[in-house]
């Protein structure tokens, strides 16, 4: 690193810290310029396969065809599987803070792409999960009655044997997923861009899986601490 590009240091810090500092920041520059890097190559993807089906979500004015949900001027759509089916007695406490902060960020989302966040549960149950939570901008559909979750991995219904083994699925046990699947618009066809596959690559020993990190302000915040991450785990409510 250029060191002359550095040029702070903060109220009584020494020379031991600046030191390890700097050594630090070589790497989180490094870092950024491998972010950069990522971003431009997932840019550069090529279209992925179409959608078998048109799917009809239900959303709170009723059903709507997944094409219809690209909106004038925006090509791209970006679908977040929620983990709310109707089996579960209350939402996974992993989506729903994630989902809360991201319920203020939807104004700014859809300045550029259409977004939607699904779940299985019928739409009834997710409006009234959103009163409770004060969710009042998220775009919120029931996948019920149609097989988008099985097709995109927002559930692992469709996972192959060896897929199930790696990630420790009983058998006869199934489960919703979060994962988070982006679509663009191209001639008039809707095609497949990009999906969180990393949920279902095994983390390194001592991480997470990180798929939804990009999207999480909670645990970018944690990772600048000195505990980090820890054994913390959002809960639905604290005392």
């Amino acid at each position: 690193m250029n060191t002359t590009l550095h040029h702070v240091s903060f109220p009584g810090e020494s020379s031991e810290y600046r030191n390890k500092r700097n050594a630090l920041l070589e790497k989180e520059i490094a870092l950024r310029r491998q972010v950069e890097a990522v971003a431009a190559q997932r840019r550069a993807l090529p279209l992925g396969g179409a959608p078998p089906d048109d799917y009809r979500f239900i959303g709170k004015a009723g059903p709507v065809a997944m094409s219809a949900m690209f909106t004038q001027g925006k090509d791209t759509l970006a679908v977040y599987s929620f983990m709310f089916g109707p089996e579960r007695e209350e939402p996974c406490p992993g989506c729903t803070p994630f989902l809360d902060g991201l319920d203020g960020m939807v104004e700014h989302i859809s300045q550029r792409i259409n977004f939607a966040v699904v779940a299985k549960s019928p739409i009834e149950r997710l409006q009234a999960l959103a009163r409770q939570r004060g969710w009042e901008r998220l775009p919120l559909y029931s996948t019920a009655g149609n097989n988008f979750d099985r097709d995109y991995f927002g559930d692992s219904s469709a996972l192959s044997p060896a897929v199930r083994k790696q990630q420790d699925f009983k058998d006869g046990e199934e489960w919703d997923m979060p994962m988070l699947n982006v679509f663009r618009q191209a001639g008039g066809k809707v095609r497949h861009f990009w999906g969180s596959e990393v949920l279902y690559v095994p983390p390194e020993p001592g991480q997470e899986y990180r798929h939804n990190d990009l999207l999480n302000p909670l645990w970018n915040m944690l990772d600048l601490t000195p505990a980090g991450r820890g054994d913390f785990h959002p809960r639905l409510a604290y005392s």
